[in-house]
């Protein structure tokens, strides 16, 4: 019996969590923003249509958004990772193999051979998530994980299937590949995208129909896969366990210009603090820091972006240690005279928390490692207990004069007791 995946895909997912909570936006046009309301990063499809693309500076279309009165909203991630979460938990009533791709995404499996059946449980599971969650979904299904992206692609922009359109014979999944651009198709990045055009391949069909022993040696066994995707071989299996991750990153836009060292210590300081929280969160230790700097690409003068990466002694997850780490860091690039607009640190070198490397040149004791463990579980304990920064590190600054203040931010309105709607 065949396979089928389904790719449920929530539809404009920022955009929609506002509105779920604003029900006077709908069919208004509404973007949301970046940290620091610097870029879009979210558009409904009034604003897609006004031609304003994702990613785009904010500063750049301030006329274009007075003229047709576009809501503008700063991002709340609170509230998006909360609506996230109770739109995955409606999913998984419906199928027990599950993986969830991103922060809006998650693909289903189902062992069935009727795909009419198929499409009335998808249809049923858009129902079952709009009405408990508000949320909009589009959904996809294909024999494959690739070919379920493409038809969601379709029940995406072509309002007449109802938000639900399926892949099943040849001949429909043909119609579908020839007009996609190849570089649309999933698994497809801009540096194979530029060889497949170069040799005379545009579309997903003429990737589906090339030769393997061209394809494989072009564009690596990973290309192959995807080719063969798109011919209903499904090669890329659930991932129902997360991947582990290679990298914790956290980086922030400044409020205003920054020149100072000291506050560009708090920044680096409070960042590695929160990078530090989700470390431990996801029990892993990281072996290296790497700390950056930049100007802002847009400001008149001089301009300067520097990272170094400074190795630990040891792989930890002790923020006093990466904190010290990361400020060496910033003592070695830290350039004076220089009006910076943004820093960040990204931990590397993850591995497992109860799989600690030693080293033969520095030596630390069981009670030290154990009396570290204490006190960062009894600072993340009392910080989730009774709010973030309860308890904070001195060197990431009381004032914070430097930090992104998002002046069109909605209410966290399920995760926050004071900010809950009101019923008038």
């Amino acid at each position: 019996m065949p396979s089928f995946f389904l790719l449920v895909d929530c539809n404009n997912f920022y955009v929609s969590c506002e509105r779920v909570f604003n029900p006077s936006l709908e069919g208004k046009p509404v973007m949301v923003l970046s940290n620091n309301d610097g870029c879009v990063v979210a558009r409904s499809n009034e604003v897609k249509a006004l031609g304003i693309p994702m990613g785009a500076p904010v500063f750049k279309y301030r006329s274009l958004i007075e003229r047709h009165g576009i809501q503008v909203f700063s991002s709340n991630y609170t509230l998006y990772g909360d609506m996230s979460r109770r739109v995955m938990a409606v999913l998984s009533r419906f199928a027990p193999d599950m993986e969830i791709y991103s922060i809006d995404e998650a693909f289903l499996s189902f062992r069935s051979g009727d795909l009419r059946k198929l499409e009335h449980l998808a249809r049923r599971i858009r129902r079952t998530v709009w009405k408990w969650t508000g949320i909009p979904v589009s959904i996809g299904i294909g024999q494959t994980k690739t070919l379920a992206k493409v038809a969601n692609r379709v029940a995406k922009s072509s309002p007449e299937y109802g938000g639900v359109f399926a892949l099943g014979d040849t001949s429909g999944v043909d119609a579908c590949l020839k007009p996609l651009p190849v570089g649309k198709v999933w698994g497809i990045g801009r540096r194979h995208e530029k060889t497949l055009r170069c040799h005379g391949i545009y579309t997903a069909y003429q990737l589906k129909t090339a030769p393997d022993s061209w394809i494989r040696r072009h564009l690596s066994v990973t290309g192959l896969r995807t080719a063969w995707e798109l011919r209903g071989i499904s090669c890329i299996p659930l991932e129902e366990v997360p991947s582990p991750k290679k990298g914790i990153a956290c980086s922030r836009t400044f409020e205003r210009w920054v020149e100072a060292r000291e506050e560009l210590r708090e920044a680096v300081s409070l960042y590695t603090t929160r990078a530090a929280e989700k470390l431990r969160g996801s029990r892993l230790l990281a072996a290296c820091v790497q700390v950056y700097l930049t100007t802002s690409p847009y400001q008149e003068g001089p301009r300067y972006a520097n990272a170094l990466t400074c190795h630990l002694p040891v792989p930890t997850d002790y923020t006093p240690s990466l904190i010290a780490a990361a400020c060496r860091g910033l003592d070695r690039i830290f350039k004076p005279g220089y009006r910076y607009k943004k820093a960040g640190i990204l931990l590397m070198g993850l591995t497992r928390a109860g799989r600690r490397q030693a080293s033969l040149f520095y030596h630390q004791s069981r009670e030290d490692l154990a009396r570290q463990g204490r006190l960062m579980r009894a600072v993340d304990g009392i910080n989730a207990r009774y709010g973030r920064e309860t308890l904070r590190f001195a060197s990431s600054g009381i004032v914070r004069e430097w930090q992104s203040r998002p002046s069109h931010r909605s209410p966290r309105y399920t995760t926050c007791w004071s900010e809950l709607p009101r019923v008038r």
